[in-house]
């Protein structure tokens, strides 16, 4: 996929995200629908091998899903982990569109 083929096919998940909003908001609207319509196509997009479509080994896709991360004394599994040679570079976290996500502003020391 080229650089506009990309562009219009994250446009085209923007305007019908944007269209049907209400509907994606309801509850029973779930995380996993969330992924399948919107957040796996849209780093297809960006030429991201969501489904491992290479066929290589763990060690090395690009995409892990919920992959597990060590932090402290638990275990965290985000819902991806983007790598690249076999390093995970940043971790996504999905969640539905009626979760409400409280963000606050960076406090600088």
């Amino acid at each position: 996929m080229n650089k506009e083929q990309a562009y219009l096919k994250i446009k085209q998940l923007v305007d019908r995200f944007n269209e049907q909003l209400p509907y994606y908001k309801k509850a029973d609207y779930n995380e996993t629908q969330t992924r399948r319509e919107f957040i796996d196509p849209f780093f297809k997009a960006l030429g991201w091998d969501i489904d491992n479509e290479q066929g290589l080994a763990e060690a090395y896709k690009d995409v892990i899903h919920e992959y597990k991360l060590k932090i402290k004394q638990s275990t965290k599994a985000p819902d991806y982990c983007f790598t690249i040679s076999g390093q995970p570079k940043f971790f996504v976290e999905a969640k539905k569109p009626s979760v409400f996500i409280n963000s606050t502003k960076p406090k600088f020391y």
